[in-house]
C-alpha cells in the first residue's frame, strides 16, 4: 500500500490511513510506503535555498529525507493507537539499495530482510518512500516520483500480490478529474496504455514504476483514498490482471 502526499497532508489523516490499512490487513501482510507530508519537500528545498542558494546535493539529500521519516514514525504511532502492532524503517533500514547519484539515485538492489522478519511476526511495516542507501553509505534520494518507485520495488522484492497506490483522485481517467469531475474512470489498463497515458502529462504514477511493475508483471492499482472502500469508483487497475467487480480481479490468458 502506498500513501501519497496527498493523502498524509495533516496529522488527522494518519488515523484515517490507520483505518483503510486496518481493513486491508486482515489475513494478508502488509507493507506501507508513505511520502512526506503535503509540501513538506518542497518546504525543506526552500529552507536550504534561504541558506545556501545551490546546496550540496549530499547535504540536501540528508535535509529532505527527513519529510518521510516523520510520515512513517506518524503513521506507526497511529496504529498502535488502534492497538495494531507496526514498526517505521527509514528506506535503508529497509534494505533499499541505490546508485550513488544524489537527488536523482535509482534503486540497484532491495534486500528487505528486516521487514520479512517484522512481517512475518505479524506488524504492518511501513516505509519511507523516496530513499536509500548507496553502496558506499550515503543517503540517497530518487528525484520526484521516487515513492512511487519505492512501492514497487518492495513489492517485487517481497513478491506482492499487487501494490496499491491511494490517491486523491478516483482512478486513471479519460480527461483530468481535478478539472472534470465526471471524468471516465478507466478500470483496466496495459502497462503500456498507461505508460502512454503518463507520458502525455497525467501525474497519476511515475513512469518508472510502471516500467519495472512490466518487467516483473506485477499488478498496481490505483484507488482513491477518500473512498478505500470502491463504493463509487473501482479505481484502475495496470497489468495482467483485470477488474470484475469491487471485490474480484481474475488473470487474462
Amino acid at each position: 500500500m502506498k500513501f501519497g502526499g496527498a493523502a498524509v497532508s495533516s496529522t488527522e489523516q494518519f488515523s484515517r490511513i490507520a483505518e483503510i490499512i486496518l481493513s486491508r490487513a486482515v489475513n494478508a501482510k502488509v507493507v506501507v510506503v508513505v511520502s512526506a507530508m503535503g509540501d513538506t519537500t518542497d518546504q525543506l528545498l526552500a529552507l536550504a535555498k534561504k541558506v545556501h542558494p545551490e546546496p550540496p546535493l549530499r547535504e540536501q539529500d540528508m535535509l529532505v529525507s527527513v519529510g518521510e521519516r516523520i510520515s512513517v514514525a506518524l503513521l506507526a504511532m497511529a496504529l498502535q493507537l488502534k492497538n495494531k502492532e507496526a514498526i517505521s524503517f527509514t528506506g535503508s533500514q529497509s534494505g533499499i539499495i541505490t546508485s550513488s547519484l544524489h537527488s536523482e539515485a535509482r534503486i540497484v538492489d532491495v534486500r528487505p530482510h528486516r521487514l520479512k522478519k517484522h512481517l512475518d511476526e505479524g506488524r504492518i511495516v511501513i516505509v519511507a518512500g523516496f530513499q536509500g542507501v548507496s553502496r558506499e553509505g550515503e543517503i540517497t534520494t530518487l528525484g520526484r516520483g521516487g515513492s512511487d518507485t519505492t512501492a514497487v520495488a518492495l513489492g517485487v522484492a517481497l513478491g506482492a500480490s499487487v501494490i496499491e497506490f491511494y490517491k486523491d483522485v478516483p482512478g486513471i481517467c479519460e480527461e483530468d478529474p481535478k478539472k472534470n469531475p465526471y471524468a471516465k474512470v478507466l478500470n483496466n489498463l496495459s502497462y503500456k496504455s498507461a505508460l502512454e497515458i503518463i507520458e502525455k502529462g497525467a501525474e497519476v504514477l511515475h513512469a518508472r514504476c510502471i516500467k519495472l511493475a512490466e518487467r516483473n508483471l506485477l499488478n498496481l492499482h490505483i484507488r482513491s483514498f477518500f473512498d478505500p472502500e470502491l463504493r463509487y469508483s473501482q479505481g484502475t487497475l495496470i497489468g495482467p490482471c483485470k477488474i470484475v467487480d469491487s471485490q474480484t480481479c481474475i488473470y487474462e490468458e
